[in-house]
């Protein structure tokens, strides 16, 4: 794999960890979504976004949300 290929995928982890930190640290009862925090990060589709997020941490991002 060349560099230009790791960069994407090395900030593409870089942002599915921030907003994995900000899942945890969400309110659900506050209106805070796993829509607005996908998108607060670089991921407008949050369908890509969840497959994604939980190819990388083998939970859905709403059950982090929830927790």
């Amino acid at each position: 794999m060349t560099k230009r290929r790791r960069l994407p995928t090395y900030l593409r982890r870089v942002r599915l960890d921030h907003a994995r930190r900000n899942l945890q640290a969400a309110d659900p009862t506050q209106g805070e979504t796993v829509k607005a925090i996908a998108a607060r990060w670089g991921f407008p589709r949050p369908d890509r976004f969840a497959a994604r997020y939980q190819e990388a941490f083998g939970v859905p991002p709403s059950h982090t949300l929830r927790s």
